[in-house]
């Protein structure tokens, strides 16, 4: 199966991975080959999960900043960094 170079040029951009060489094409095409295997299961009158925890009820925490402003301290750590954030991996 092809990736089209509008796909690829939107996974990029997503993803902030390049794929402009064929190992990362590659790549991406064993993935999606992979989960191509998704398709083959049969979940018919099976009911999607609005959790993997059902049986548990889930609740919010409050978020209280205790700590912080300190972004420029912390992207001094990154060895690539695009805009305000961490490239991951790397490269």
């Amino acid at each position: 199966q092809k990736v089209s170079v509008e796909v690829l040029a939107h996974l990029e951009h997503l993803a902030l991975v390049d794929f402009r060489d064929s190992e990362g094409v590659e790549r991406l095409q064993k993935a999606i080959q992979f989960a191509d295997q998704l398709h083959e299961v049969n979940t018919d009158g099976v009911e999607p999960m609005d959790s993997v925890l059902e049986d548990r009820c889930l609740y919010l925490r409050e978020d209280d900043v205790t700590e912080g402003n300190c972004t420029k301290e912390l992207l001094e750590n990154a060895r690539e960094k695009v805009e305000e954030y961490f490239v991951a991996p790397p490269g």
